[in-house]
């Protein structure tokens, strides 16, 4: 989408004014065509399909980022304190292809994107990128026999794929002007009405919110680390950005909210000398070198697997998220009936 486009709607989506009006017409379209879906997966003519392992859904309904790839390492790292053998599913937006892929330490974000590959570094379970869910997560299950539950990142519209337990991640925006798609910022109407032919049911969603808004639900704290992260995996503190000799910051982020990252980054007493907002998943092939000639650039953990191809000196800064232990003891309830007996020795 062309970024002014983009910054467009989502002005429009804060409020109902006359582009979001205007584009009622489109959204009362997608609307029916939402009900007509879920009416299908209701009668069960679309199927569903069900692991032989509980399966948690960390999503959203709202368009562009909201925190779930943090969220989704928060809830991997609580199941495998718990005791649990956790993998990973994901689509691997923007990557090249669609094949099902497991992602390796030397495989690059063209390969199985961006995010899962975050997701490995960082929770060391197998992620297993494809298009279709269910089959990726069975493959998964067939190279790794000892998993027991599947974490799938986004996919709460992915209904071919049934989950016992949904996390939906919403940030500062809230619901936006409430509207769907392309008239607001929707996936789907909310609240959700519950589609028990695909997992859904009361008590099994859980809402998380990682920015200030008036919905009710489980309220993360986000601040970032206090240290930046090398292309070798070199840990330095934050404050080696104000020592003697240290070249102005400048700061990127090809993320859904870039400026979030930026508050983040003033709020931790970084002075940034500018900032580069890119577009969602910017993939660096067409990054210049003169453009940061000088400068100490840092960026998103997200995006750092890319820009270091470009950058090797470019420094990341770690995203810290803490869900409280409500949240964590909300979804053991979830998740306990389905626990597997313990191994025998």
């Amino acid at each position: 989408m062309h970024p002014g486009l983009q910054q467009a709607l989502l002005r429009a989506w804060t409020g109902r004014g006359a582009l979001a009006w205007a584009l009622q017409p489109m959204a009362f379209l997608y609307g029916t065509l939402i009900a007509l879906r879920r009416w299908l997966y209701r009668q069960q003519w679309l199927a569903t399909q069900r692991l032989p392992v509980p399966v948690v859904v960390v999503g959203n309904v709202v368009a562009g980022g909201a925190g779930k790839t943090p969220t989704v390492i928060g809830v991997v790292a609580h199941l495998q304190a718990q005791g649990w053998r956790v993998g990973i599913v994901s689509r691997g937006y923007g990557r090249q292809g669609d094949a099902i892929l497991a992602v390796h330490d030397g495989a690059t974000p063209a390969e199985v994107g961006d995010e899962p590959l975050l997701l490995q570094r960082k929770t060391g379970a197998p992620v297993y990128v494809g298009r279709q869910r269910a089959a990726t997560a069975r493959a998964l299950l067939q190279d790794h026999p000892h998993t027991q539950i599947i974490v799938c990142d986004d996919g709460m519209q992915h209904y071919a794929l049934y989950r016992d337990v949904e996390v939906c991640v919403f940030d500062s925006r809230g619901t936006g002007n409430g509207w769907l798609l392309p008239a607001g910022p929707l996936r789907e109407p909310w609240p959700l009405r519950a589609l028990p032919a695909v997992g859904q049911r009361s008590g099994h969603l859980l809402v998380l919110k990682t920015g200030p808004s008036a919905l009710t639900g489980y309220a993360a704290q986000r601040q970032l680390a206090d240290h930046t992260v090398g292309a070798e995996g070199d840990i330095q503190p934050l404050t080696a950005l104000r020592a003697p000799g240290a070249g102005p910051v400048r700061a990127v982020a090809g993320i859904a909210q870039p400026e979030a990252f930026f508050a983040l980054l003033r709020a931790r007493g970084v002075t940034l000398e500018s900032t580069m907002a890119l577009p969602d998943h910017y993939d660096f092939d067409s990054w210049s070198r003169n453009i940061h000639e000088g400068y100490t650039l840092i960026c998103t953990e997200k995006d750092a697997s890319k820009l270091w191809q470009h950058v090797p000196l470019a420094r990341a800064v770690p995203l810290v998220q803490t869900a409280p232990p409500e949240f964590y003891a909300a979804l053991d309830r979830c998740l306990q009936p389905l626990r597997p007996a313990p191994l025998s020795s």
